[in-house]
């Protein structure tokens, strides 16, 4: 069984008193669209970070350990919920910081918290109350979809 050939379709090439005048290439600066709104800034007190749980409950972020001041040695009390955990610096505490500025959660934590190895989080460090929070993105998106309306797809579906 043999089909005919479908031939390719080929648009004509406009004659050349129809093209754009100018220099090729030679374009300006494109206008930025509208701004819907000013972003909100980001606090000043606050460093983000972003953190994988590995296999032993280690989240290593050292930019958000370094801005608070921590340094290898340093006892911790960590405390947790659904999807958080707290490390706060503390001289009776009974976690250690390592000197290589990861934090380490046990795994009684990470089972009350339903971190898995693996699970990303989000790192937060608030130096001014010495504390470090570790947020699942599952509470990150609850907290989101809770406060901000993702915005609708054109033609007006979600």
């Amino acid at each position: 069984m043999t089909s005919a050939l479908i031939p390719p379709v080929i648009p004509r090439r406009s004659p050349p008193g129809n093209w754009p005048r100018g220099r090729p290439g030679a374009a300006g600066p494109l206008p930025l669209p509208a701004s819907p709104g000013q972003a909100p800034a980001l606090g000043a007190d606050v460093v983000y970070g972003l953190g994988r749980i590995d296999a032993s409950g280690r989240v290593a972020d050292r930019t958000v350990t370094c801005a608070l001041g921590w340094h290898g040695g340093d006892r911790l009390t960590l405390t947790a919920s659904a999807g958080v955990v707290t490390a706060r610096r503390d001289p009776d505490g009974l976690a250690i910081l390592p000197p290589r500025h990861y934090i380490v959660i046990p795994a009684t934590l990470r089972y009350r918290c339903g971190l898995l190895p693996g699970d990303p989080v989000l790192v937060a460090a608030r130096p001014a109350e010495d504390t470090l929070t570790a947020y699942s993105l599952a509470v990150v998106d609850q907290a989101l979809a809770a406060l901000i309306p993702f915005p609708a797809r054109e033609g007006g579906q979600p």
